[in-house]
């Protein structure tokens, strides 16, 4: 089974870039708190657990369990 590797917040950024919208507008798309977002992004949050580690995933910054190899 390949592993994928987690972007950086850089790397986010520069799809988001690409794509042609901003953090917030990815915020309000997805239905998330725009503040919980840049603070997923800046590193304040960890976003272990919870709605915090669900945008994180989204995001591509951490990398979704496999519930069978659990």
């Amino acid at each position: 089974m390949a592993t994928t590797q987690p972007k950086t917040p850089d790397q986010v950024r520069a799809e988001l870039y690409e794509r042609g919208i901003t953090l917030k507008q990815w915020a309000q798309i997805n239905g998330y708190p725009v503040p919980e977002v840049y603070k997923i992004m800046s590193g304040e949050r960890k976003g272990l657990y919870g709605r915090g580690h669900e945008i994180a995933v989204k995001l591509g910054l951490k990398i979704p369990l496999d519930p069978n190899n659990i």
